[in-house]
């Protein structure tokens, strides 16, 4: 990914955050049909000896070939807040027009080997915090032994876990840091207040929290 240096994130902590409030992630890899990806619900978690960015967890149908390609290199994408910027909010086009759209964004790339983890008690485990992540904010968050135990048993005979040590990390946050400190405080005012879909106002959040000096 082209990633100037004005635009470049490296905190861990920055971008497992957005993997952690982003967690569907496209995985793409190489199959002997060509480029393949797979878009799975992952979990992050904290860096080892051998995965120095941290892990990522997730698990698929056992009828997916994916599990199989264990030992692949691959690369998984989180996309995080994004949308269109229109010229308009650029102080430069009422001096003199000569500005042009773009769009802002935060991604994430995390690369690693796939292991392929076949066991059951790891897949309840994994698939207990998953649960537990998502349905936080439901009324009556709905639990894994909400489930007859013996249907959850055959349901976890279908799936097998997969994991991905991650060895490279990186982060491209384009939030405007080129330009000048009003231009980035118009964008961000303009899109928490405008009317485009919520990835836009979460965008403009963020533009809020990043305002720099342009280099």
């Amino acid at each position: 990914m082209y990633t100037p240096a004005t635009f470049r994130e490296e905190r861990l902590d920055v971008l497992h955050g957005l993997i952690d409030a982003h967690p569907l992630g496209a995985l793409v890899r190489q199959s002997a049909d060509g480029l393949c990806a797979d878009h799975l619900p992952f979990e992050i978690a904290a860096p080892t000896a051998d995965a120095p960015f941290g892990i990522l967890r997730a698990h698929v149908a056992r009828a997916n070939p994916l599990w199989r390609a264990a030992g692949a290199d691959c690369m998984v994408i989180f996309q995080g807040p994004h949308a269109y910027i229109t010229p308009a909010w650029y102080a430069e086009k009422q001096r003199s027009g000569k500005e042009v759209p773009t769009f802002n964004y935060a991604v994430v790339h995390a690369h690693g080997p796939l292991r392929a983890i076949d066991d059951a008690a790891w897949l309840l485990g994994l698939v207990e915090r998953l649960t537990a992540r998502h349905e936080a904010e439901q009324a009556a968050p709905w639990r894994v032994s909400d489930a007859p135990a013996g249907y959850i048993e055959k349901l976890l005979k279908a799936i097998v876990g997969i994991e991905i040590p991650l060895t490279r990390l990186t982060g491209k946050w384009k939030l405007g840091q080129n330009r000048t400190q009003k231009d980035q405080a118009t964008m961000a005012r303009e899109l928490t207040a405008g009317t485009q879909p919520g990835a836009a106002q979460a965008l403009g959040a963020l533009i809020a929290a990043n305002v720099t000096p342009a280099s």
